[in-house]
């Protein structure tokens, strides 16, 4: 353990996660990586999004008639938590609103995170509460996870499927220059299967507006895979780069603004609010399977 990183596990699974960012950096189970070790041609590997998932029109959040600028993902990923408890199964940390924060997003915010691996998987856990006694707090996050494809280096990446718990009939819906598209395109899930093929990202992420599932697997046939489950999140995006040796699985609650949304920040779709006082909390949880 150092005092920027800190590393736990059961024995089955283990886990690294970093001050900066409260990301996951490392993520291993019988001497196995699942974690993208990050690196050409995407340096993170399980970042934080907060307070936007995806992309602002113009780069721009507007608050009460005045332009905020935010970058994709908001800025979350990019601070320093504080440490607000480490041992040896998981660790707790926070980041809360600063005079920088504010300039960029004129909240007031707690965001505490937990990790704990408990009989060989990992839970993540997040609570949003709004400490102002007089504002709403309008806000969305979301989680990044990048895992390893392939997962077995002698198995071709079109061999690996994501299964859902449940029928995925519904239509995705996919970004132009990182905004959200108004239509639906029709789904690439046979029934429960996804089969796994790096064209399928060719225009950006998958984006499952309101699946029907709160669990998949990730796995080869007859072969090793992950375990995934959600809760508090309503929306879900699967996303890698071409060419790259990950996929991304990813529990949201909210997604990028509609292409040509002009409305105010805490009309975006897939923003909670929270009343003075009031807390949001979701989690996710991952094991092998």
């Amino acid at each position: 353990m150092t005092e920027d990183t800190h590393t736990f596990g059961d024995g089955r699974l283990a886990a690294s996660v970093r001050a900066h960012g409260a990301e996951l950096c490392a993520l291993r189970a019988d001497g196995r990586d699942l974690l993208w070790c990050g690196g050409d041609p995407w340096r993170r590997q399980s970042p934080v999004l907060f307070p936007i998932v995806g992309r602002l029109v113009d780069d721009a959040a507007w608050v009460d008639g005045q332009a905020y600028r935010m970058t994709q993902h908001g800025f979350a990923r990019d601070c320093t938590f504080r440490w607000l408890e480490r041992d040896e199964t998981g660790c707790r940390l926070e980041l809360s609103d600063t005079d920088a924060t504010r300039r960029i997003y004129p909240f007031a915010f707690s965001l505490v995170i937990e990790y704990r691996i408990e009989q060989g998987r990992l839970r993540i856990g997040y609570c949003v509460t709004n400490p102002d006694a007089n504002r709403v707090l309008p806000a969305s996050l979301g989680a990044h996870p990048a895992f390893v494809w392939p997962l077995a280096a002698d198995v071709p990446k079109d061999r690996h499927i994501i299964e859902f718990d449940q029928p995925e009939p519904e239509g995705v819906r996919r970004l132009k220059d990182g905004l959200l598209l108004p239509e639906s395109f029709p789904t690439p899930v046979v029934g429960r299967v996804l089969h796994l093929d790096e064209s399928l990202f060719a225009a950006d992420a998958l984006i499952f507006d309101r699946p029907a599932s709160t669990g998949l697997t990730y796995r080869i046939p007859d072969g090793p895979g992950l375990r995934l489950t959600w809760e508090g999140f309503p929306q879900l995006g699967i996303w890698m780069k071409p060419g790259a040796d990950f996929v991304c699985i990813e529990p949201w609650h909210g997604m990028a603004s509609p292409v040509g949304f002009k409305g105010d920040f805490s009309t975006r779709p897939g923003v909670f609010h929270l009343q003075p006082g009031q807390e949001w909390r979701a989690s996710w949880q991952v094991g092998c399977l």
